[in-house]
């Protein structure tokens, strides 16, 4: 018998709706990437992108537990010597409710051209309202979250 792999044509790629309202943010982002890479697929093959496009509502409403908000810190870079910038979860949640969750779901894909191409299925939105009715998404109801 030989071992099934999975073309990139042949993978059905669905449409899912998630509400972050309420969820925690490591759990949330745990199951997001699952999603994303596609291992919930019995066609699932590490090579290839088999995932499902996800769209991310209320994302200003996750939770982070514990004093999360205060101590986190993230970093980033403008470029120039001496240009590295440091802010907190809460301050970031409040001004870039969207770069927590990508930084999370980031962080548990594969770092390559295969795991950048499965972020850019990620679409996140701060409030309830995206563009993406036409494409019909399907509620995804998470478990342990």
């Amino acid at each position: 018998m030989k071992t099934y792999s999975a073309k990139p044509n042949e993978v059905p790629q669905d449409w899912l709706l998630v509400d972050a309202d309420g969820k925690t943010l490591g759990r949330l982002a745990v199951q997001i990437a699952h999603r994303l890479r596609g291992k919930h697929k019995p066609a699932f093959t590490p090579h290839v992108d088999t995932g499902d496009f996800i769209v991310v509502i209320n994302a200003d409403k996750v939770k982070l537990t514990g004093r999360k908000l205060e101590d986190k810190k993230y970093y980033r870079h403008t470029g120039y010597p001496g240009g590295i910038r440091e802010t907190n979860a809460a301050d970031l949640l409040a001004a870039r409710p969207t770069d927590i969750i990508t930084g999370a779901v980031r962080g548990m894909l594969p770092k390559n051209s295969l795991g950048r191409k499965m972020l850019s299925k990620l679409k996140i939105y701060a409030g309830s309202a995206h563009p993406h009715q036409a494409q019909n998404p399907q509620p995804l109801e998470l478990k342990g979250v």
